[in-house]
């Protein structure tokens, strides 16, 4: 898989920027650009206030891309950028203190970004991403857990491909230690891709 929608994963249902493709050259594999247009694709997170209720949200700005080759799975790749001043969690305040230096300080790391360094298949339509996800400065390896959707033609006379992943992250890993409670020092991250065939 090829993917340039972080993380994420996530699956934050957490995703904070992500690129899938394949890392050596096959004949059969397939480059796919994320439906940003159509609005077929998401990062979401999911996060404990005060180990009482959920905050849920997502990044409404990111893109990617990711290569995906069905008879060499574990070739597959992605890559994701996300932009993080995109938070958005249906709340106003909430958001510009998200944005703000206690947590995303998005004028200084505008953009949080992975890229894929393995493809691990399980089974049947089930991998690990792994990969390097980068959020507030900091690069970090994590482990995506993926479920392909699904892939073939579209009504447009396209070739489409599916995926989605759910992981999780730990803030102060990334430098980010403040938090309500110890129950909200944890993101859990989920995303969905919907990918269209380049020609």
């Amino acid at each position: 898989m090829k993917l340039k929608n972080t993380l994420i994963a996530a699956a934050f249902g957490l995703s904070a920027g992500l690129t899938l493709v394949g890392y050596a050259p096959s004949v059969q594999a397939a480059d796919y650009t994320l439906d940003m247009k159509g609005t077929h694709a998401f990062i979401q997170f999911k996060v404990s206030h005060l180990g009482y209720s959920w905050i849920l949200g997502r990044f409404n700005a990111f893109d990617g891309e990711f290569s995906y080759d069905n008879a060499n799975e574990a070739m597959s790749k992605v890559s994701i950028e996300i932009d993080t001043a995109s938070v958005d969690s249906n709340h106003a305040m909430r958001d510009k203190h998200l944005r703000g230096k206690d947590f995303l300080n998005v004028s200084k790391f505008p953009k949080a970004t992975f890229v894929s360094t393995s493809y691990q298949p399980i089974s049947d339509g089930k991998a690990v991403l792994k990969g390097d996800f980068t959020l507030h400065g900091v690069t970090k390896s994590i482990d995506i857990a993926v479920t392909k959707l699904g892939e073939g033609q579209d009504p447009w006379g396209g070739e489409r491909a599916g995926f989605e992943g759910t992981t999780s992250i730990v803030m102060k890993d990334y430098g980010i230690n403040k938090f309500a409670g110890s129950a909200s020092g944890t993101i859990e991250l989920f995303f969905t891709f919907e990918g269209k065939k380049v020609k």
